[in-house]
């Protein structure tokens, strides 16, 4: 299976989730292992993982359940880089991917709660996809130094975490303040196209249930797709 990485995130410290498009039939498909994926799987560390890469997974087998259907486990010996997708073609790609609010994505599993949006346990047909940004929408650092993005799709008006893993310095826990400055005018002005995703099921404090929550993964430019200046 061959894809073309969009979706680029931040776990615990040393710990990445990747996910992407299936070149063949444009669905998302996320490769797991039966442990953790490794920072040293990233391009930046002589892996073949990066935004806009084109990598062969080898042989793979589906072991999603819902809602993350998109389980692809595959083996680490198995990869292959191919290059990275042209910028113009990324963008094409994401768009014919996206979808212009969160029902169209994840469907009536998906329900907000409190100032987010979540599913419940082994509900929901998708765990991941790909949004177009609605304008007016605000990249901020809250008071705790978490990324967030308020936006308002007409029917949610979620406040979400960001995980992109270009936004976070290499510990993965401190925001890249002088990036986020600069992207900030960006999402007001530019097109903008998000990959989002439900993170793996946790239980808030306070909560009675675990829940998969709903978070954006990665900021997509249309003047720069893959990232190479607007992340620097």
């Amino acid at each position: 299976m061959k894809i073309v990485v969009s979706h680029l995130t931040r776990m615990e410290p040393g710990y990445v989730c990747v996910a992407g498009l299936d070149i063949r039939s444009g669905q998302h498909v996320r490769p797991v292992l039966g442990r953790r994926l490794s920072r040293d799987l990233l391009q930046m560390n002589g892996g073949v993982f990066d935004i806009g890469a084109v990598v062969d997974l080898g042989r793979t087998a589906s072991v999603g359940t819902a809602p993350e259907v998109e389980d692809y486990r595959f083996s680490v010996e198995n990869l292959k880089l191919y290059g990275s997708m042209a910028a113009r073609e990324f963008w094409t790609t994401l768009q014919n991917s996206s979808s212009p609010d969160f029902r169209t994505i994840f469907g009536p599993a998906l329900t907000a709660r409190g100032g987010g949006c979540a599913v419940e346990m082994n509900t929901g047909t998708a765990s991941l996809g790909c949004l177009q940004l609605p304008r007016g929408s605000v990249l901020e650092v809250d008071r705790y130094d978490k990324i967030r993005l308020r936006l308002n799709d007409g029917t949610f008006a979620p406040n979400l975490s960001v995980t992109d893993l270009r936004l976070y310095e290499d510990d993965q826990k401190t925001p890249r303040q002088e990036v986020i400055a600069r992207l900030q005018n960006r999402t007001r002005n530019e097109n903008v196209l998000l990959s989002v995703g439900l993170a793996r099921a946790w239980k808030k404090p306070g909560d009675t249930d675990s829940r998969h929550w709903l978070q954006v993964n990665n900021l997509h430019f249309e003047s720069d797709p893959l990232g190479q200046r607007v992340f620097r």
